[in-house]
């Protein structure tokens, strides 16, 4: 917990998963003196003082910045624009504005015009989330060891900037700042890209008329499940991910596409030593990732295996295995 609160009056946009996890963190390290939060329907809205993450709830966006030092705004990028503009006139002068969109070109472009003079306008995209969405989905240590990116204009306030990072630091993150554009282009390759291609594959397997739907759940192996986990995030936030980022992602898309058929001509070609180059280079990776901390490698990615039966199965008649 830190010695004393960074902000005064913390107010969030919208309460699902990140922006709950937000309000939990901020309460459990004491970096906030009040929460206040709001979303877009009444029952969200209800659900989340039930919950009791905010010490206030209440119905509109304007009501919510009230009086507030830092705003973070939760919601899908594409609705970013709007809320700003909602939001403009109600502002406290010295107030800093942030956002957790995973897009930092459009949300510039669309949030900037409507923030007044005087606000501290930061975006910023905490790299961290699950597939579950609303507000049951949110957990304190959900940025813990995870990385929050900050872009801010130029010309930012450093103060406000760096108060903004001690504020991500408390919460567990570790903290970089990159242009907007930058941003962009490192996130369309690390998850825009894989997002795309994790629903792809779901969707090929759904369309597949040689198999069942009941097969397609019942063998899953290992990495369909793995790709199903992703292709379960919510379909609303990585809509607007995809139209805002079109032109990074499209880079990234044509890059694998040409890696793809590469891969393609070494197994037309039978070109066993192509295929065993291109996973041990990629294996290598996956490794760097385990070693810096950002996963575990504990087998099977750590997930709990249930225990063999007290009694040992009959042994199938090797006709059964064949």
């Amino acid at each position: 917990m830190t010695d004393k609160p960074i902000f005064n009056r913390l107010a969030l946009i919208g309460t699902g998963l990140i922006g709950g996890s937000i309000a939990r963190a901020a309460r459990l390290q004491g970096v906030a003196r009040s929460i206040v939060a709001t979303a877009r329907s009444a029952a969200t809205r209800k659900r989340v003082a039930e919950l009791g993450f905010a010490d206030q709830v209440v119905e509109t966006n304007a009501a919510a910045v009230e009086g507030a030092d830092l705003v973070i705004v939760c919601i899908p990028v594409g609705a970013c624009g709007a809320v700003a503009k909602e939001i403009g006139p109600h502002l406290a002068p010295g107030a800093t504005v942030s956002d957790v969109g995973s897009v930092k070109g459009s949300v510039v472009h669309d949030m900037a015009p409507h923030l007044p003079a005087g606000v501290h306008f930061i975006p910023a995209h905490p790299v961290a989330g699950t597939e579950n969405s609303g507000p049951d989905s949110g957990f304190a240590e959900l940025f813990v060891n995870r990385w929050c990116i900050l872009t801010p204009p130029p010309k930012t306030d450093k103060a406000a900037v760096e108060r903004l990072a001690g504020f991500w630091r408390a919460l567990g993150a570790n903290v970089e700042t990159m242009s907007p554009e930058h941003h962009d282009l490192v996130l369309g390759i690390t998850s825009h890209l894989p997002h795309l291609i994790a629903y792809t594959i779901v969707g090929t397997a759904e369309d597949l008329s040689e198999v069942t739907r009941s097969e397609v759940l019942k063998f899953s192996a290992g990495g369909f499940r793995d790709f199903t986990r992703i292709a379960a995030s919510d379909p609303t936030m990585w809509r607007d991910v995809f139209l805002a980022n079109k032109d990074a992602v499209l880079e990234m898309l044509g890059r694998f596409q040409d890696d793809l058929s590469g891969l393609t001509r070494a197994m037309q070609a039978g070109d066993g030593q192509a295929l065993f180059d291109h996973f041990t280079r990629t294996r290598a990776i996956r490794r760097g990732i385990v070693d810096i901390g950002q996963d575990s490698a504990i087998a099977d990615f750590g997930r709990g295996h249930a225990g063999l039966p007290a009694e040992p199965l009959p042994r199938p008649y090797a006709a059964d295995n064949e």
